[in-house]
């Protein structure tokens, strides 16, 4: 394991890494930081939870402050692109200890917050910016912000910015930036669309890759409940119940839906918070201030968090509902058993969820193990494939073989019921 010395690092940004307890390199930033500090294209694949942000972030500052200029009244020498004001803090957060004692100033813009301000901000320019791309477009269209003399593009967990449809954005994006630049992609997967982007936005990249798209970390326990949807609020509340010291994070499909939920743990004791796209930027930092602190155990959460939390003490993650997306289960789960500790994640499965649940093990090319319950049964209408409708769980075993259906009522077309 080399040191971040050996890796080219100043002697000062290895000393604020010393006082930060950091004296490794993780795999992702060994592999990446010499080919930022040559000055190379990077596409950097890694799944969550890997020091992906010190990856693009040190090399960044390193040369920076090598070059010594200060930038230009409303402009930015270097941009970060993220895809959710949660984890542009974060990043945010994460590069201010390293530009301490330097001339280098940093600044973030994001949606939900007084654009006004912004705009103040940007007035003397700055040398590191972290943007959302929708807030971004809009300070460029008030003439608050020019690209023409950016040096730096990151990409910030790519891949989910294309799940949330800024492609548009990012293009447009694109087309204001100098061409002669040096650009940065990190993404946790590769889709088809992603190697489009990178062709469009990057030079020559060089792609550095620490472990295969859709791989969990191998510390995190995972496991999953078959449970009634009616039933999962209750079997929440006793899993909570054994652990009520510890941070949990809980994810809802639904932005109602976390709500009600987290309204339902308080009623019963919980020091219970919630974030999702109906709270402001101001409740949205105060809930995951209150639960770094502690203050709140348990948050409730859509998929707005599950790449903008950075918090080593979370040692479980519910999938309360299972994700549409199969990617977004890797990204959740990865809250947890973050900086090498371990933690669980359990999954609730409904009978309506079987398709999510499967689509999730074949993204991530296992089976998840059984904690509770019996896996739901896949029913087909009359004169269906006989190779549907196996035992859910059970490969190779008939459809109907131990299935029952419950109060004797015939099933519809593609119902799920549980095996005995």
């Amino acid at each position: 394991m080399l040191t971040f010395k050996e890796l080219g690092l100043s002697d000062r940004i290895v000393e604020r890494l010393n006082e930060q307890g950091m004296t490794e390199p993780t795999p992702i930033q060994e592999k990446a930081i010499p080919l930022v500090l040559q000055g190379r294209d990077v596409m950097g694949l890694a799944q969550t939870g890997t020091g992906k942000t010190a990856a693009f972030g040190l090399p960044m500052v390193h040369l920076m402050a090598a070059a010594g200029r200060k930038p230009n009244p409303k402009t930015a020498r270097g941009l970060i692109l993220a895809p959710t004001r949660e984890l542009a803090g974060q990043i945010t957060d994460a590069i201010r200890p390293f530009i301490e004692k330097t001339h280098l100033k940093i600044g973030v813009v994001v949606g939900g917050q007084s654009i006004n301000v912004q705009v103040k901000r940007l007035e003397r320019g700055l040398d590191i910016l972290v943007a959302t791309p929708g807030r971004l477009l809009d300070l460029i269209d008030r003439r608050a912000l020019t690209l023409a003399e950016t040096e730096f593009l990151v990409l910030d967990e790519a891949d989910q910015m294309l799940d949330l449809g800024f492609v548009h954005a990012l293009r447009k994006i694109a087309a204001m930036l100098p061409a002669e630049r040096q650009t940065m992609l990190f993404s946790a997967t590769m889709a088809k669309q992603m190697a489009e982007i990178a062709a469009a936005y990057l030079n020559k990249p060089v792609r550095v890759e620490v472990s295969p798209p859709g791989k969990a970390a191998d510390k995190i326990a995972q496991s999953v409940i078959f449970v009634p949807q009616a039933r999962k609020a209750e079997v929440l509340k006793e899993k909570l119940d054994a652990h009520r010291d510890e941070l949990a994070l809980v994810f809802s499909r639904t932005k109602h839906g976390a709500e009600k939920l987290m309204k339902s743990l308080e009623a019963v004791g919980f020091a219970a918070g919630s974030i999702h796209g109906n709270k402001s930027q101001g409740q949205r930092d105060r809930a995951l201030r209150a639960f770094r602190e502690g203050k709140l155990r348990v948050l409730v959460a859509t998929d707005v968090a599950a790449r903008g939390i950075d918090i080593p003490e979370v040692r479980h993650v519910y999938n309360f509902d299972l994700p549409n997306v199969p990617e977004n289960y890797v990204h959740r789960i990865g809250r947890t058993a973050r900086a090498g500790a371990e933690g669980s994640a359990i999954a609730f499965c409904a009978p309506a969820e079987m398709g999510e649940l499967r689509a999730i093990e074949k993204t991530m090319g296992l089976r998840i193990p059984v904690a509770e319950g019996t896996p739901w049964e896949h029913e087909e209408p009359a004169g269906g494939s006989k190779n549907k409708g196996r035992r859910r769980g059970g490969p190779g075993k008939p459809q109907g073989q131990g299935q029952h259906r419950r109060g004797g009522k015939p099933q519809g077309n593609k119902r799920y019921s549980q095996a005995a």
